[in-house]
């Protein structure tokens, strides 16, 4: 008895960090890029406060609207992200997400399998992933690289501010997977909070500058 496939397997990553930073993600079939798009945020926390986009094969995908506000006529046509659903991929396929357009975080994402639970999934779940993602606003991978000398170097004269503006504490290493688990399940809820800083480490844990 064939069993109907129900879900579908990813892996996302950030590009031009090294270690990498990835979440591997567990999302139904049927969900289409608007929602792989709340998913993916919720994995990483990020704020979605700022414009972005799927870029599949030379198109674009996201939100119409906001995204030919203040386009130009030679600037390349944008498709509705709710057109298109994971199920219509193909097992291998890979295309990138882009964050925040000043930033510019680039995330490649796979698509690695598709998985016919015995239950259809109502909602996504983070089975792994490895390290944080860097804190918004930061300045792209060049302002992440200069955050992370600054939160090493205590006698750096910027180290100060920097520590207050990153909520005190920043571990470059930071993966709990309970925690992210528990952000992907609510990835659609409506008004859904993110964390405004990483969780502080509890008191038998070492810290990091």
């Amino acid at each position: 008895m064939f069993k109907t496939i129900n879900a579908v397997q990813i892996h996302v990553s950030l590009d031009e960090i090294e270690p990498e930073i990835w979440r591997r993600l567990v999302l139904p079939s049927g969900w289409n890029l608007g929602q792989l798009h709340l998913a993916i945020q919720a994995a990483f926390n990020w704020w979605n406060y700022h414009l972005h986009e799927f870029q599949i094969g030379g198109l674009r995908y996201g939100d119409v609207e906001l995204l030919t506000q203040d386009a130009d006529e030679d600037d390349p046509r944008v498709f509705d992200c709710r057109e298109v659903r994971l199920c219509d991929f193909a097992h291998g396929a890979v295309f990138n997400y882009v964050y925040d357009f000043g930033d510019n975080w680039r995330h490649t994402v796979m698509i690695e399998e598709f998985v016919a639970l015995d239950v259809a999934p109502k909602h996504g779940t983070c089975i792994d992933g490895a390290r944080a993602r860097p804190p918004e606003d930061v300045g792209g991978v060049p302002g992440y690289e200069r955050f992370l000398e600054i939160m090493s170097d205590k006698t750096d004269p910027e180290h100060a501010d920097t520590r207050r503006w990153c909520g005190g504490y920043f571990d470059p290493e930071w993966f709990d997977l309970a925690v992210v688990d528990k952000d992907v399940r609510n990835a659609l809820r409506p008004n859904v909070k993110r964390r405004l800083h990483q969780p502080k480490p509890k008191r038998n844990e070492p810290t990091a500058a």
